[in-house]
C-alpha cells in the first residue's frame, strides 16, 4: 500500500469518525480530542491502518503514553476512549483484553481556598471575570458550564440556574447567588445591545445544540438562546461554517483567575477549578450533606464527592494537633 493510498484512507477514516461523533452529539472539544488521539495512534504505528491492528498495537500505544510520555491517568483513559470509539463505531470490531501499563492516579487531595482566600481572589477580579468567579464558587459550577450558559437558563425570581448538558450530558438546577444578581442583570443589558447590533449587521446567530438547529430554524437568533458570556468578536463555527458569536474563551478566564490568585498573595497551586473545590469544602463545613453536595456538583459517583469529606477530616485532624493540649503520657 503506497503512502498516498494510506493518506487517503486516513483522511476518509477521520471524516467517518468526525461524522459519527457529531451524529452522537459529542461536544466539539471531545471531537477534537478524539481525532487527535486517533491520529497519534496511527502515527505511532507508522501510519498503519487501524483495521490492520488490534489489541496488541492498542496496548503498545497506551503503555507508551504511560511509560514514555508520562501522561496522567485521565489522559491515558481519554486516549483509550477515543480508540474504543474508533473500533466500535467505525471499524465494527470489538476490543478484547488489553495488556496495559496504566498511568498511576495521583493520590493527593485537591487544593482548596479558605473563605477568606476566596474573598481575596474575587476582590481581584473585575467585570465579566468577577461574575464568572462568583458563579463558579457560589453555585459550584465548572468553568465550561458557566461559559455555556444561555439567557433562558437564569431564573432571577427563584434564584436558580439551569445547567444544561453538563458533564455526562446531565441537566441540573444550581443556586444563583443573590450577590451577583444586580451586576449580572446590568451585564445582560450590555449583551442585549451587542446582540441587537449583530442582528442589524446580518449576524446575531448562535450555536444550537443537537437537532434543535433543524427543528427551530430561527431560534438561533432569539435572545433567550444567546450566551450570557459572549466572545468579544464574531468567529467561524468549525462545524457549520457560519460566522457568529461564540461564548468567551476558557483560556482568557483561566488567565484572569491565575493573575487574581497571584495578586491576592496566595501561594497555592490553584486555578478556576479551585473555586469549585472550595464551594464543596465550605458546603460541608457549613453543615451540608455529602448527598446534597453530590447533587449540586453533578458527580456521577458518590466516591468522587467523598474526597471532600477526606479533606474535611484531614483539616480537622490538623487543627486538633495544632491546638490540642500537650499531655505527657
Amino acid at each position: 500500500m503506497g503512502l498516498s493510498t494510506q493518506s487517503d484512507h486516513k483522511t476518509k477514516l477521520l471524516d467517518q469518525v468526525r461524522g459519527m461523533l457529531r451524529a452522537k452529539h459529542y461536544s466539539i472539544r471531545t471531537e477534537q480530542a478524539y481525532l487527535d488521539w486517533i491520529k497519534k495512534y496511527i502515527l505511532f504505528h507508522k501510519k498503519r491502518h487501524p483495521a490492520e491492528m488490534r489489541e496488541k498495537e492498542i496496548g503498545e500505544f497506551l503503555s507508551h503514553l504511560a511509560v514514555n510520555k508520562n501522561v496522567a491517568a485521565s489522559t491515558q483513559n481519554q486516549a483509550l476512549c477515543a480508540i474504543v470509539f474508533l473500533y466500535k463505531y467505525i471499524l465494527n470490531k470489538d476490543i478484547g483484553e488489553l495488556n496495559l501499563v496504566w498511568a498511576k492516579k495521583p493520590q493527593k487531595l485537591p487544593e482548596v481556598f479558605t473563605q477568606a482566600e476566596v474573598e481575596k481572589v474575587l476582590s481581584q477580579l473585575n467585570g465579566v471575570y468577577w461574575l464568572l468567579g462568583i458563579l463558579i464558587y457560589g453555585a459550584g459550577l465548572r468553568l465550561i458550564e458557566c461559559l455555556r450558559l444561555r439567557i433562558h437558563d437564569f431564573d432571577f425570581t427563584n434564584k436558580k440556574i439551569t445547567v444544561r448538558a453538563g458533564k455526562g450530558e446531565k441537566d441540573r438546577v444550581a443556586m444563583l447567588p443573590e450577590i451577583v444578581i444586580p451586576a449580572l442583570q446590568k451585564h445582560l443589558k450590555s449583551v442585549k445591545s451587542q446582540h441587537d447590533q449583530d442582528l442589524k449587521e446580518g449576524y446575531g446567530t448562535v450555536f444550537m445544540p443537537y437537532a434543535l438547529a433543524k427543528k427551530y430554524r430561527t431560534a438561533n437568533q432569539e435572545w433567550g438562546w444567546q450566551y450570557v458570556f459572549p466572545a468579544s468578536r464574531l468567529s467561524i463555527d468549525p462545524r457549520s461554517g457560519v460566522k457568529q458569536r461564540h461564548h468567551l474563551d476558557e483560556t482568557a478566564v483561566q488567565k484572569a483567575v491565575r493573575a487574581a490568585i497571584k495578586k491576592a498573595g496566595i501561594h497555592k497551586h490553584a486555578s478556576c477549578h479551585t473555586l469549585r473545590h472550595s464551594f464543596a469544602m465550605h458546603w460541608l463545613q457549613n453543615g451540608g450533606t455529602l448527598e446534597g453536595l453530590s447533587h449540586h456538583l453533578a458527580h456521577s459517583s458518590q466516591q468522587t464527592t467523598e474526597i471532600y469529606g477526606e479533606i474535611l477530616d484531614e483539616r480537622a485532624e490538623e487543627e486538633y494537633e495544632k491546638f490540642a493540649p500537650d499531655i505527657d503520657f
